[in-house]
């Protein structure tokens, strides 16, 4: 049974930058998924381990003035959809014409493209502004045969809307093994033929680019990797990015010009929360 400790991490102060650097202390001491906020963020590992401790101890040495205060929250692996269900994932609409929703549920409308997600630890529901944004992004786009890669992919819902909007090559990439398992299990759920890499984005050197390639993760990472990201991109390939907020758009756009990048088009929520559209200049 997959039983987990959801550990509540408030920082104060706290912004994108303090809960981007914690979940990357966090990751390497061993927590596998999390969800940041306005007030900190959520971290979650196996319930076999003492994560109280652990986050306290990985959070120790983080390199700014942070007070971070912690509790811990026992999951039962059994219950993680009812969970869901109960407090989070409602099914919902994208543009009209995407309706994304889990097996449980059961008045779902009717659309278009209908995709189903039993998220467990992974991210990817359409529910955060960043997934729907790029799912909106998506439905703009012509996908007939055409190559897509989706970096950082988790429950695989851009990688499934790609396929089923008529792409013919369609490779996720996750990092995280427990997102890789279930994009997996969501693209055999849709009846969709994708192809899921456990890695970062160093394995997209392995790949032929693309014609299309979407990262929905977050502002560092993004600047860290984009590099890769253009050369794993076709010559007058489409790149979409999300996973920051508006304020950070000018860094990502001027490190997306030294690669010919250029913006296209902009969604820009109520929180902030923005995804771009570049395309080769």
């Amino acid at each position: 049974m997959n039983d987990y400790n959801a550990v509540r991490i408030d920082c104060v102060p706290c912004n994108e930058d303090i809960t981007d650097l914690a979940a990357a202390f966090l990751a390497d001491a061993g927590f596998e998924s999390f969800e940041p906020d306005y007030k900190g963020l959520t971290a979650y590992i196996k319930s076999s381990a003492i994560s109280e401790k652990i986050a306290s101890e990985a959070l120790s040495e983080f390199p700014m003035d942070v007070r971070f205060d912690i509790k811990s929250t026992f999951i039962e692996g059994e219950d993680w959809n009812a969970e869901w269900e109960k407090n989070y994932f409602k099914p919902i609409i994208i543009g009209n014409q995407c309706v994304v929703h889990s097996t449980f549920h059961k008045d779902v409308p009717n659309a278009r493209y209908d995709i189903v997600i039993d998220p467990k630890m992974a991210f990817g529901t359409g529910h955060h502004d960043t997934t729907s944004q790029m799912m909106q992004l998506i439905l703009g786009l012509d996908l007939e045969n055409k190559s897509v890669i989706d970096v950082g992919t988790g429950t695989g819902i851009l990688a499934i809307l790609a396929k089923m909007r008529g792409a013919a090559k369609v490779t996720g990439i996750e990092i995280d093994e427990f997102a890789y398992l279930n994009a997996i299990e969501h693209t055999k759920l849709n009846n969709t033929e994708i192809e899921v890499i456990l890695g970062d984005a160093d394995n997209l050197k392995s790949l032929k680019p693309a014609d299309f390639l979407f990262a929905n993760i977050n502002r560092n990472i993004i600047l860290q990797d984009i590099d890769k990201y253009s050369t794993a991109l076709d010559s007058a390939g489409t790149m979409l990015l999300s996973g920051f907020y508006d304020k950070d758009i000018d860094i990502i756009e001027k490190a997306a010009a030294i690669h010919g990048l250029t913006e296209e088009l902009r969604l820009v929520s109520t929180a902030g929360w923005t995804a771009l559209k570049l395309k080769r200049s």
